[in-house]
């Protein structure tokens, strides 16, 4: 963590000229992404040429860009004794199995009892880069959603794997239940993700603003009335995999925001149905991490076992659909996908 002020110089050169600073900083070594240059420009720590500059301002050859990074302010999050199961621990990163319902930061309707305030009572030092609320902070998984995470120690940690979230060499992949029937074994959706015109609270493939956003997906198992499956994100847009697969269709289970909970009211069977109320989350796991370490550089590689509830409500529709949980499919379709 940074005890005193370190200033960075750049002097920009005549292939960045045109450039918007808030561009040319997210792609130099800083572990800063552009959201946060643009908190950092506003708080006055760039400057250019000595001024205070514009987020987009366009930069010329011959420029000298400052960035001044501040020593870590005292976190405003409590340090709450919260039990985490921890995957991976050492003296720069710890990898986390979130579960459902827990929120990852304080926020609006959410000020304690998140994964922050819990790792705040179990580690020593956290990364100052997320700010005081967000210490340690690199990534986040919606409060409905369980699975891996990785925080950061120290403030070299996570400009590293924050440079790696933009470079998308970081590796995510996620098991999910959707309803529907999959059309295909394997696919892709490109599509751009950014908030919603009217409603602020969600995200849209047709918003105007959207950023690009890549979601792979392939059929783990089918049970007719649903689909479970792998789901790799190559951009980590706000809710993409929820509005990736809902556009073409197929709602997340559970997910009451999207469309992943019309379906309900279809079911007869009881059991059926009951494993489904059980579920008080949209069915998504992030069930695979790596990247690489921010230390050492070697291939770092974190699985996580899907939780009870989604695999009491697989069990369900296995019973459900008549499949063979072996096979992975009913036994009428042959087209049974080797996992990943």
């Amino acid at each position: 963590m940074i005890e005193q002020a370190e200033k960075i110089t750049f002097t920009i050169g005549k292939s960045q000229t045109g450039q918007r600073l808030d561009v040319f900083m997210a792609q130099k070594d800083t572990g800063l992404s552009r959201s946060q240059v643009k908190h950092v420009v506003e708080e006055g720590d760039v400057l250019v040429n000595g001024l205070v500059p514009k987020v987009s301002q366009k930069l010329k050859e011959g420029d000298i860009v400052e960035l001044t990074l501040n020593p870590a302010k005292d976190s405003i999050a409590v340090a709450q004794d919260i039990p985490l199961d921890i995957v991976y621990e050492d003296e720069a990163i710890i990898v986390v199995n979130k579960p459902a319902g827990m929120v990852v930061h304080p926020a609006l309707g959410n000020p304690d009892n998140t994964l922050v305030n819990a790792l705040l009572f179990h580690c020593k030092n956290l990364s100052g880069i997320g700010g005081v609320i967000r210490p340690g902070i690199v990534h986040r998984l919606d409060k409905g959603t369980s699975g891996l995470i990785v925080a950061a120690k120290t403030d070299e940690a996570h400009r590293n794997l924050s440079t790696q979230f933009e470079k998308h060499e970081v590796h995510k992949t996620y098991q999910v239940l959707v309803w529907g029937d999959v059309k295909g074994n394997t696919g892709e959706i490109f599509l751009p993700v950014g908030r919603h015109t009217t409603d602020r609270k969600k995200m849209s493939t047709k918003s105007k603003c959207g950023k690009e956003a890549l979601t792979l997906w392939k059929a783990r198992e089918r049970y007719g009335i649903a689909t479970l499956l792998d789901v790799e994100i190559k951009t980590g847009r706000t809710h993409q995999i929820r509005v990736h697969l809902s556009s073409r269709g197929y709602g997340v289970i559970g997910d009451s925001v999207y469309g992943g909970s019309g379906k309900m009211r279809d079911i007869k069977n009881a059991e059926l149905k009951n494993a489904l109320k059980k579920l008080n989350r949209q069915a998504l796991h992030a069930a695979k991490l790596s990247f690489l370490h921010p230390v050492t550089g070697e291939s770092a590689i974190f699985a996580a076992e899907v939780p009870d509830d989604l695999k009491e409500l697989c069990q369900a529709l296995r019973k459900y659909a008549g499949v063979n949980p072996a096979e992975g499919v009913r036994k009428n379709w042959k087209d049974a996908l080797r996992e990943l």
